[in-house]
């Protein structure tokens, strides 16, 4: 599926954008059913927690900034269990992460129209902590995406630094993961805009976050995450669970036990 050329850039950069890999009527009929999940499923919030907030937004934006989201999409959706084993997308995954590739979660980002929520800087990593860098975060895009309604951002090659440590607690209790505002700034970002059909995928340990969205319009994307099924999950997000195998075989390790069928 990939070039050596697009495998050579994400190795480097930790990030790579690849176009087209849903159809036109694919994508229609996932942005379809992302509208019906928000009716029936989705929840809105003020978003990520943390002093990043007042460094990112004015006090009037950040009372007003808020987030659309849920989780694993695939479980109330055909289209996007369909989605999460595309093909395309999958033979591409296994070009980067070896030919076993394990579906890990996916996740609704929707930010609505004009304080749509900003995102720190910050890596995936803390959110859903893996023992090494062989994890893969796939966005897909239902809007296309610019500077205005926030499209996402990496400081290029940042995931060569492995896991980082993230600001979790401040005076006042625990707040969202996220990296010093003061040493990793967004102005040192490289944007990658893309159209809505395009995914852009990244590694769990590239550093990243986006801009408000300033639009009449939502930024509508989905996370789905994968990774080679050797490398295990330690906390976070969807652990203890196993995930579908998208490509490839689930290889059996010593002390490996069936998963379970109880009731």
């Amino acid at each position: 599926m990939l070039t050596q050329e697009q495998i050579n850039f994400y190795n480097e950069n930790g990030f790579l954008h690849i176009p087209r890999v849903y159809s036109a009527a694919e994508t229609q009929e996932l942005s379809d059913e992302m509208d019906r999940l928000v009716e029936d499923w989705a929840f809105t919030s003020p978003g990520w927690s943390g002093p990043w907030r007042q460094a990112y937004m004015d006090p009037e934006t950040e009372q007003k900034s808020k987030l659309t989201a849920m989780h694993d999409l695939h479980f109330y959706s055909s289209a996007w269990a369909r989605a999460v084993i595309n093909p395309n997308l999958t033979a591409a995954l296994s070009d980067l992460l070896g030919p076993n590739v394990e579906l890990h979660h996916t996740t609704m980002h929707i930010k609505p129209p004009q304080t749509g929520h900003p995102f720190p800087m910050h890596q995936d990593n803390p959110f859903y902590g893996h023992q090494d860098g062989r994890y893969i975060d796939v966005l897909v895009h239902l809007d296309d995406t610019c500077h205005e309604n926030g499209e996402i951002r990496f400081l290029a090659g940042s995931h060569k630094m492995g896991h980082l440590d993230h600001i979790t607690q401040t005076a006042d209790g625990p707040c969202t993961p996220h990296l010093p505002t003061d040493e990793y700034k967004l102005e040192a970002t490289v944007p990658v805009p893309a159209k809505a059909g395009d995914i852009v995928i990244f590694c769990i340990d590239t550093i990243h976050g986006s801009y408000i969205n300033q639009t009449k319009k939502p930024r509508r994307l989905v996370r789905m995450g994968y990774r080679n099924p050797d490398n295990r999950q330690v906390y976070g997000q969807s652990f203890g669970r196993p995930g579908l195998m998208v490509h490839g075989y689930r290889d059996r390790h010593q002390g490996d036990e069936p998963f379970s069928q109880a009731a």
